[in-house]
């Protein structure tokens, strides 16, 4: 069990590190000084877990246990379509509206939001916390978009690139409840 645990830790740091590095990415658009720098380094730092993530995964021949949950893939896969179909309807919408910079903060709130059934679907409950840190970013960076002169995308690029970030850290360092479902917890139904 502790290698398929590092191998889903380990592919979990992967994924979530390469969005990181994505939203740090995103939050440079129309930040400068310090900021920017402040970014660059969260990439930086992303880039890294990633590496360890993909060590971690690739480094070991996979365990006969360690498959992917077959009943689970198709309410993935949905999943995911449903979070890409509303990040680009929204995304359009707010384009064609002459907000096209609050789209970060809607792309930030969908991602946000995906955790929750994510959460479920992979029986990994701690996945709830990051969907909440990152659906808090999404509004905090709409208030500032709304209150001041803080672009948008600096705000939710930062916040979500260090959630991502950091829960990727603790997954890869962390125990091993972050990525494990409660006890006595039913696989996901088809």
């Amino acid at each position: 069990m502790a290698s398929r645990s590092r191998r889903v830790s380990g592919h979990t740091a992967l994924t979530l590190g390469c969005f990181a590095m994505a939203w740090f990415a995103w939050g440079q658009a129309e930040a400068s000084g310090a900021l920017s720098a402040a970014l660059a380094i969260g990439s930086a730092a992303a880039l890294v877990v990633s590496a360890l993530g993909a060590i971690a995964t690739f480094g070991r021949a996979p365990a006969a246990g360690d498959r992917h949950d077959a009943a689970a893939r198709p309410r993935y896969r949905r999943l995911i379509a449903i979070e890409f179909a509303l990040i680009g309807l929204g995304a359009w919408a707010l384009g064609a509206t002459d907000v096209a910079a609050y789209i970060p903060v809607w792309v930030c709130a969908v991602v946000g939001l995906h955790f929750f059934p994510l959460a479920s679907i992979v029986g990994a409950p701690a996945l709830r916390w990051l969907g909440a840190a990152v659906s808090a970013v999404a509004g905090a960076a709409l208030l500032v978009g709304l209150l001041s002169d803080t672009a948008p995308s600096s705000v939710a690029g930062a916040g979500a690139g260090l959630a991502l970030l950091a829960f990727a850290m603790l997954v890869l360092t962390g125990p091993t409840w972050t990525m494990r479902r409660h006890a006595g917890s039913r696989p996901p139904a088809p």
